[in-house]
């Protein structure tokens, strides 16, 4: 494939009403759902095709949020049916992804993530296919094994692992399509074989992959480019140019700030609501994103280093100030820490994204701003 990305049927001038980052933004909103809830997690997850999952108190709440009726037992009911798996997938670290899509999406984009995890687990290279076989035959007999169940029976046979180790073998195994989340256990993750959990996976060959992998990104992240999609998925730009040649029919395109935006066909959508959003700093609408994230950062006002807050608020899908969280037995406190002023409207709008986080965690509300 050549540099220039492939053209599209749809007339490439900016859509009516998009004439800046702050438009592409707010269109984010409603293709991540944040403005459009569902009814479910399981619809959140399929829409969105992964989320990241990293921390998963935080990241259920990065699904809960997209939903029209926020339920902690929404999404937990949906990894212990096995309709929506944590695992590892796209990229080194666990997302939640619908049973429908794992083999695909972990066939496509595991061999380029794959060898982030193995270089880590070089000094166990004598003794993988032995943890492997050991691993596989334990869940087989044992299926739904937190990692202290697993390192237990592990040692028993063997020397011990370190809870590094254990980590990057289950990532080695996921990304192989070995083992999946199973049922959890008193909340915790625990493993199971992948072909127990996902008895018949939606198979694709690779283009059709690619082109499905285009095709829901930039419908669920859209408007977004090229390059973010490449980080998101940690593919090639060759890769990515071929799904979109093949899926560029059904997707729509406009010019901005010298790049091409692909999005779900269609004019811009009406101006988002609620205004607020309290979101982990892995919430897809900041991590979905490189190449242009910083569409939630019109003017500037958040520094580019490393994030120093657990989460961020976000005003007519503009980052306004850092979120921490901080859960108490009665109530969560949600300390803000401001990029800029913090105008009535948007102290009111972040009181009302916050009292629907308490109301889905079952405490109260309170918003601190804190100086300095």
């Amino acid at each position: 494939m050549g540099d220039e990305a492939p053209g599209s049927t749809t007339d490439a001038a900016t859509p009516a009403g998009v004439t800046g980052d702050r438009d592409i933004a707010r269109w984010r909103l409603h293709s991540q759902l944040l403005a459009a809830p569902v009814a479910s997690a399981e619809h959140v997850v399929s829409s969105l095709l992964a989320v990241q999952a990293e921390n998963p108190s935080q990241s259920a709440w990065a699904v809960a949020t997209r939903t029209t009726t926020p339920r902690q037992d929404d999404l937990a009911g949906m990894i212990a049916s096995g309709r929506v798996l944590r695992t590892h997938v796209l990229r080194p670290t666990w997302h939640y992804v619908h049973a429908d899509d794992a083999r695909w999406l972990i066939e496509l984009t595991a061999p380029r993530v794959l060898p982030v995890i193995d270089q880590q687990l070089k000094p166990l290279a004598d003794e993988l296919t032995r943890l492997i076989d050991s691993v596989t035959s334990i869940l087989a007999e044992n299926p739904d094994r937190t990692r202290n169940d697993l390192a237990g029976e592990l040692a028993e046979n063997g020397p011990p692992l370190t809870g590094q180790q254990l980590m990057l073998l289950m990532a080695h195994l996921e990304l192989h399509a070995l083992v999946c989340s199973g049922v959890p256990r008193d909340g915790e993750h625990t493993y199971a074989l992948f072909a127990d959990r996902v008895p018949a996976p939606r198979q694709l060959e690779r283009d059709e992959s690619l082109a499905e992998l285009a095709l829901r990104y930039f419908t669920s992240h859209g408007p977004a480019t090229e390059r973010d999609l490449a980080y998101w998925a940690t593919l090639t730009l060759t890769d990515v140019r071929r799904g979109l040649a093949i899926a560029a029919d059904r997707l729509g395109s406009f010019e901005h700030d010298g790049r091409t935006f692909w999005h779900a066909p269609g004019a811009a959508p009406d101006a988002a609501a609620p205004a607020g959003h309290l979101l982990q700093v892995l919430d897809e609408m900041y991590r979905g994103y490189q190449d242009s994230r910083w569409m939630l950062d019109a003017e500037g006002v958040m520094p580019r280093a490393r994030e120093a807050a657990a989460g961020m608020a976000l005003v007519d899908a503009q980052i306004v100030a850092g979120m921490r969280r901080a859960v108490g037995p009665t109530a969560v406190t949600f300390a803000l820490l401001p990029f800029r002023e913090l105008h009535a409207r948007d102290v009111e709008s972040i009181r009302d994204a916050a009292a629907r986080y308490a109301d889905y965690l079952g405490l109260e509300p309170r918003v601190e701003v804190v100086d300095g």
